[in-house]
Order: C-alpha cells, then sequence, then structure tokens
C-alpha cells in the first residue's frame, strides 16, 4: 500500500493522515475472533512420566519402562498449569494393539506380524470402551485410574481432550469392556458383501490378508509367535483406504478400515439414509467418553471420515454436553470451510499453512511471505478456528537435526504460532526443553520422531522430571533459558486480551521501503481490542541483527482506537524491562517482540 510509506514513524504521528482504513483493507481480517484463546499441552502417559533411561531399542515394558495415569500427579498438573496451560491432550488413552501381555489380568499380546512396535501405535485401538493397561499401575483398575486423573486435572483448572480415531481399528479389535446391551463393531457384518451399507467393516470376499512380505516386526529380534502369517478371513480392507487382502510395508497394514455408509470401490456412492450402524455405535463411544467428564476430542484424520458424519455426530454430542470440543486432524486447506461449517468442528489442525511455512522459515528456507500466504489464502475468514503449533507426535522434533537443529529457531516461530490468532496453540511435551529425538528407538527409525509405537525414555524431558522431582535441576542454562521463554510466552497468549480475542492487522507493507526492515526475515503485526493493542515483532534470521524504525500508519492507530495525535510508549510483554519510548528496535537474531501500546 503505497499511501501508507508517507506515513512517519510514530515519533512524529501529527503528520500522518487520519482517515479511517477501509473495511477491504487487505492487511487484515474481518473474521470474528475467538472469546477466549486455548493454550493446548499435549502428553503421552507412556513417555511422560517414564523414569528409566535405559533406552534399549525395541525393548520391553520392563527393560524401558512405561509412565503411567499416576505419574501425572498433582505436582506435575501444577506444573503444566504453571506453563500456561489451559487443556491437557492425553494421547495415546485407548486401548490399543501391542506385543505386550498381563497374562495375570488375562491381557494377552496381539499377533506382532500387524503391531507396530513392541508397546504398538496408540492410533491402532483394540477396544473403543477401555483405556490402555500399561498406563496403569493396577491393570485390573485401570479405568478407575484414567477417570481419577480426569478428576485430578479439573481439580488444577486444566480441561481435559483425548484422542478419537474414527477412521480404522486394530486387526485385532474386540471390545471386552464394552456397557450391556453393545453390540460389537463387525459383530452383525455380512462378511459375504465387500460393501453394505450397514456393515462396519469393509471386505474383501473369498480372500485371506496376507502379512506384507518383508516385515520383521522387532528388527533383529523376534517376537513370540512371529511367523509372517495373521488369521484374517476375508480379508479386510486396511485403514488407508488400501482395498487389497495384500497391502505394502509402507501401509497402515496393522489397521481395518470402518465403512460410514461410502462405497469406495463404486464411485464413492454414499448411503447415509438411514443413519448407518458404524455411525451409531461411534456417537455412543463418544457419549461414553463424554459421561467420564471428557472436554472434547482432538479426531484423528477427520477428513477420511465423510463430514456428513461429523455434521450429524458432533451436534448429537453438544446435545450430551455442550462444551465439548472437536478439534479435527486436516490437511486439506480446500476442505477447511466445509468441515468448520458444515462438519460442526471447533478448530482444525494448520498443519499445511502455517506449521509448514515456519518449519521453512526455522531452515533458513522461506520468506515470511509464507505467513501472509496463510492468513489471506489458506485460512483466511478461518484463521481463529485453526490449531497452530510446532511439534506434536506426528512431527519431527525442532531441535532434531531433520528439521531445524537449533531450538531457539522456535523462538520467532513460536511467537507466531501463539500470537497470531485468537485460535489454540499446542506445545507438545519436550519441545519447550529441547529434545532432539536422537536415535532409533525400534519400529521408529532415527528419523528425528519421539516414538508413539515403542517403550522409551525421552532423555531431556527426564532432566526436567528428574525422577519425579519436576524440578529441571537437571537442564542445562540454555535448556532452562528455553523454557522459560515457552513458559512465559504461553502464559502471555493465554491472558492478553489483544492475544486472546482481539483483532488483527499485518505491517509487512506499512514497513517494505523502511531503513532495516528485511520483510523477508522481519514480520509485524498488530493484536488489539478496545481495552489493549500489541504490536508483534519477530526477526528469523540467526545471523543477523536488524535495528528498524517502524511505522504504524495513523489510520491503523484509529482502527485500534487509539489517537494518531498522542505519543506512545511500548512494553514488551513478552521479555520484560523498562517501557520504550519508541519503535526504533533493535532485533537481536531469532528475536520475538510482544509490545503493549501506552499513551505517554
Amino acid at each position: 500500500m503505497k499511501n501508507l510509506l508517507l506515513a512517519a514513524s510514530l515519533l512524529v504521528l501529527s503528520a500522518f493522515t487520519t482517515s479511517p482504513v477501509a473495511d477491504n483493507d487487505p492487511n487484515t481480517t474481518d473474521e470474528i475472533p475467538q472469546d477466549n484463546k486455548l493454550v493446548i499441552y499435549q502428553l503421552l502417559p507412556r513417555l511422560f512420566g517414564n523414569k528409566v533411561a535405559l533406552n534399549k531399542p525395541y525393548g520391553t515394558v520392563l527393560e524401558n519402562g512405561c509412565g503411567k495415569f499416576n505419574d501425572i500427579n498433582d505436582l506435575a498438573l501444577t506444573k503444566i498449569k504453571e506453563m500456561g496451560a489451559s487443556h491437557v491432550w492425553y494421547t495415546g488413552v485407548l486401548e490399543h494393539a501391542t506385543m505386550t501381555s498381563y497374562p495375570q489380568s488375562g491381557l494377552l499380546a496381539d499377533d506382532a506380524d500387524v503391531v507396530k512396535g513392541r508397546a504398538g501405535s496408540p492410533y491402532a485401538v483394540k477396544d473403543y470402551y477401555d483405556v490402555a493397561p500399561d498406563l496403569a499401575v493396577n491393570k485390573k483398575t485401570r479405568m478407575a485410574e484414567y477417570e481419577a486423573l480426569i478428576k485430578r486435572t479439573h481439580a488444577h483448572g486444566l480441561k481435559v481432550l483425548m484422542d478419537f480415531i474414527p477412521n480404522h481399528v486394530a486387526r485385532s479389535y474386540h471390545s471386552d469392556a464394552k456397557p450391556a446391551g453393545v453390540v460389537d463393531l463387525g459383530a452383525h457384518d455380512d462378511k459375504t458383501k465387500a460393501f453394505a451399507p450397514n456393515n462396519n467393516f469393509y471386505y474383501l470376499p473369498g480372500q485371506h490378508f496376507t502379512v506384507p512380505a518383508g516385515y520383521n516386526p522387532l528388527g533383529p529380534l523376534h517376537a513370540p509367535g512371529e511367523d509372517g502369517k495373521y488369521n484374517e478371513f476375508p480379508a479386510k480392507a486396511t485403514g488407508n483406504d488400501v482395498f487389497s487382502a495384500a497391502p505394502s510395508v509402507d501401509d497402515w497394514f496393522e489397521t481395518i478400515k470402518l465403512n460410514y455408509g461410502v462405497d469406495y470401490q463404486n464411485g464413492r456412492q454414499m448411503h447415509f439414509e438411514p443413519v448407518p450402524d458404524t455411525w451409531l455405535k461411534m456417537r455412543d463411544i463418544l457419549v461414553f467418553w463424554s459421561k467420564k467428564d471428557v472436554d472434547g476430542f482432538r479426531c484423528d484424520m477427520a477428513e477420511m471420515v465423510p463430514v456428513e458424519f461429523w455434521a450429524y455426530v458432533i451436534p448429537e454430542l453438544k446435545k450430551v454436553k455442550p462444551g465439548l470440543i472437536f478439534i479435527g486432524e486436516a490437511y486439506n486447506a480446500k476442505e477447511y470451510a466445509t468441515y468448520l461449517t458444515k462438519g460442526h468442528f471447533d478448530f482444525l489442525y494448520d498443519k499445511v499453512g502455517l506449521y509448514d511455512g515456519l518449519r521453512r522459515l526455522m531452515r533458513q528456507e522461506g520468506t515470511t511471505d509464507d505467513i501472509t500466504h496463510v492468513w489471506k489464502t489458506e485460512s483466511r475468514g478461518y484463521g481463529s478456528h485453526m490449531l497452530r503449533f510446532l511439534e506434536n507426535h506426528d512431527e519431527q522434533r525442532i531441535a532434531s537435526k531433520e528439521f531445524a537443529g537449533n531450538p531457539r529457531r522456535a523462538i520467532p516461530a513460536m511467537t507466531v504460532s501463539a500470537t497470531l490468532g485468537s485460535g489454540p496453540v499446542m506445545l507438545y511435551m519436550g519441545q519447550e526443553v529441547a529434545e532432539p529425538a536422537l536415535g532409533s528407538e525400534g519400529f521408529s527409525g532415527a528419523d528425528g520422531r519421539t516414538t508413539i509405537f515403542d517403550y522409551w525414555g525421552v532423555p531431556e524431558h527426564q532432566k526436567w522430571l528428574n525422577q519425579g522431582k519436576m524440578d529441571g535441576a537437571k537442564l542445562s542454562a540454555e535448556q532452562k533459558q528455553l523454557r522459560d521463554f515457552y513458559k512465559r510466552l504461553l502464559n502471555l497468549a493465554g491472558s492478553s486480551e489483544a492475544i486472546r480475542k482481539g483483532q488483527f492487522y499485518e505491517l509487512q507493507d506499512a514497513n517494505n521501503l523502511s531503513k532495516e526492515y528485511d520483510q523477508q526475515k522481519v514480520y509485524a503485526f498488530l493484536r488489539y481490542t478496545k481495552g489493549q493493542q500489541v504490536l508483534v515483532v519477530v526477526n528469523f534470521s540467526d545471523t543477523k541483527t536488524y535495528r528498524p524504525t517502524l511505522l504504524i500508519p495513523a489510520q491503523v492507530l484509529q482502527r485500534m482506537g487509539l489517537d494518531p495525535q498522542h505519543l506512545y510508549t511500548y512494553r514488551d510483554l513478552l521479555n520484560g524491562g523498562d517501557p520504550k519510548p519508541s519503535l526504533s528496535l533493535t532485533l537481536e537474531p531469532l528475536a520475538a517482540l510482544v509490545l503493549e501500546l501506552k499513551p505517554r
């Protein structure tokens, strides 16, 4: 916007024009912000409380240890709350296929030929109505231990999110914990038909399932009973929409696809009337967990289930518990509007937009144009409904060599993630102490990710854990500083009125010819309400210091309800220090500032 370049710095605001900014100003969005911002802390109970540091590849639960629900005790929840969290996402709670047996409790291992990792994938659910016995001290009272965790979490002023995995289940799925009167998935299926609207699974009549050639569940080791065979007849379709009795080793062969009334092999014909049996069963499962006082669900691979199901089930669940939150794992930006409006999701992943753009910037491969592109196009009008993050259980660790290497590169990126909009922001356990995910854990290779398939201790997290003291005594000075940054940022994101529910205005155009403002590496924007106005400025360069004098046009000050004739001071809400009298800034490499504007 060329006219904005005529604006002087805030030191001479009286020279600014005073006409209001047009409603179609390309530097802002007219979406309605959320009233409150969710700050989510994601953790796997299997990993969070594990104090064992052996980390033997493919190690058993006895060798490598396993965290329990009870490890997430009052001290742990106090520490999570202190990090600024409002919600905790307990990942991997549902009972899933595993190579581990607890024969004294009547719990036997699954066939290793259709299990990934010694512990097994939390996304190969074995019983929707039960929790993983690995996570309980007393296997027979495992549900009571999870219920106690839910109550304990609420007592600390935190809300509980858990996984709902609707698209697929373990090949060994069988619910032995289902309530009286519940009919198990597949129990009434007509297995002579490849597809029937009320079948729960898809079948390949007359064909036997074949374990992928060359699959070796435990590498050089061998699992009990491992023979390259699995008895499934007729074979069922595999979870990632593979309609073959012989899926490949790269497929989700450990899972089977659920049938929501879509005939994939006949032009994706939809059979939604009457309501398919799978819809009803999934509704009942969600009701079951909602009545245990869960506050919301992160819905795995939401786009692999027809949006018509979500349009049906989410309103049904909100009749049971109006405050429930539904977060969809989504990767198709073209379908965001469909899943938010027709599907009734509260929030969707912002992975292919903001995460991917920030990843490029953190690897010194991208520019801030990626951020502009996200809010202007991919999530325009829906930014307040996008969950922002830099790590989760599926993605590589920032500190890994496969991602950014230097964990400080997260400082500007996480600041943008947390403050760009009023939608949720998420932190993954270990991110705050620069966990690099070194080594090959077992099924998970050396890929920069912390395993979800194997028993493991998370080394840098364990330094903070310090055998249950949770005092961070074993962290380095640099790790303590990084954790303190995350703590300050997330608390600010959850408490600042402007960041929680303010409007947004980008300042790139207003500063594109300013001296010392490298628009490819420096990014600046405003978040504001009537009661608070903040300016966020970050530097993505890890080598260069910039010293710009930032410009805020007079009409933008008016938009925020400020008088352009006044002079202002700027207090850094993120880093502290004395208020500054001007916007002549020093941006060190990887710096992030959140400046509150106040009249002098």
